[in-house]
């Protein structure tokens, strides 16, 4: 029997990106923006349409800072903070908040599986997913971080969006290697190493993504160049040896940060995807309450094919 083909989504980065490509001017019928709703809709559509996946789960961040990341690096994901927020929550654009609630409600109601584990990001349920998968495994997110799942001998790929879903860059090992010398297997030392301001991940001083691949490339992977850096006969030069020396707080903590978690306790779920609603009552009313319109009907329609 053939293993099912698995997409999983990275949600949040998906409905952001809905959010920024589709005009706030796309209301429901009280003037409440869903760009953001009908954006992902339209997103999914366009996915399960080209890919045609056997089983498809939405993951989500239940929680986009945990806290075992903070202990190791405390500027972790600090800058996406509101400024005003006692909690640490993440700064989230006024008109996108209230659109999250209904991306999960609508969801549910189509009966399309979705997974946020406590004390975890979507990232690391996507990973234990992968792991955990039996088939070809699809990923769909605009978080280079998830590059570091690229497998090629496990046909594991991902849909990275450049202009929208329609257009995404399906990332596998020989674009990496072009793109950043380094295949997915290397790519969490290579995100170490140079480090993510994004991510309020500091890296190495001195050493960018050119740089980090030319070490990994030399020294094989990241314990391999922090040997180097010990060894007074490697080829490393004086700045380069001291920069990675001065950085070894840093590259203890980094590897566990960077990488995602791969054995986080995800729920059993029926990840198949759905020909027909789940719960079409709640879903023909949350259609009316939003104005999901067109978006909802091409979902539903490349769904029942």
């Amino acid at each position: 029997m053939t293993a099912p083909r698995l997409m999983l989504l990275d949600t949040a980065s998906l409905y952001f990106r809905a959010y920024f490509g589709v005009p706030e001017s796309v209301k429901s019928p009280d003037g409440q923006p869903v760009n953001a709703v009908r954006g992902l809709l339209d997103f999914i559509a366009r996915l399960v349409q080209d890919h045609r996946p056997d089983h498809l789960v939405a993951c989500m961040d239940a929680d986009w800072r945990p806290q075992w990341r903070v202990d190791l690096i405390p500027s972790y994901k600090t800058h996406r903070m509101a400024e005003e927020s006692a909690e640490g929550e993440e700064e989230i654009p006024d008109t996108l908040a209230p659109q999250v609630p209904v991306i999960e409600q609508v969801l549910d109601a189509l009966g399309i599986a979705r997974i946020g584990v406590p004390g975890y990001e979507a990232d690391d349920v996507i990973g234990t997913l992968t792991a955990r998968a039996r088939g070809p495994v699809e990923i769909v997110t605009g978080d280079r971080d998830l590059f570091q799942l690229v497998d090629d001998a496990r046909e594991i790929t991902v849909l990275y969006p450049v202009k929208g879903v329609g257009s995404a860059q399906r990332t596998d090992d020989a674009v990496l290697l072009e793109k950043y010398g380094v295949t997915g297997a290397s790519y969490a030392d290579l995100a170490a190493l140079r480090g993510d301001p994004s991510d309020g991940l500091p890296g190495v001083k001195g050493v960018g993504e050119k740089t980090a691949a030319q070490l990994l490339k030399e020294y094989g992977d990241l314990t391999g160049v922090r040997a180097a850096a010990l060894d007074p006969a490697s080829r490393l030069t004086p700045a380069r040896r001291r920069n990675l020396l001065e950085g070894s707080a840093y590259l203890d903590v980094a590897p566990k940060v960077v990488q995602v978690a791969v054995d986080v306790p995800v729920p059993d779920v029926d990840a198949a995807l759905p020909r027909e609603p789940l719960d079409p009552m709640t879903l023909e009313e949350l259609s009316a309450r939003w104005g999901l319109g067109g978006s909802l009907e091409r979902l539903l329609t490349v769904l029942a094919r």
